[in-house]
């Protein structure tokens, strides 16, 4: 596997860990914010991966 490949499933697998502790804080807000915010960040590390380059130089 490339490294970018095991990079997008590890945080495919913090993403649902981040979802599992939003479900489980339910009726507890300072657990829910801090969740919240953990998934959110989760959310934020995927962008690199979706995000297109446009100025990608090319490996001798």
């Amino acid at each position: 596997m490339r490294n970018q490949a095991i990079n997008f499933v590890g945080w495919i697998l913090f993403t649902v860990s981040a979802v599992g502790f939003c479900i489980a804080s339910i009726g507890s807000f300072w657990s829910m914010f801090g969740s919240c915010f953990f998934l959110a960040g989760c959310l934020v590390f995927f962008i690199p991966f979706f995000k297109k380059e446009e100025n990608k130089k090319k490996k001798a």
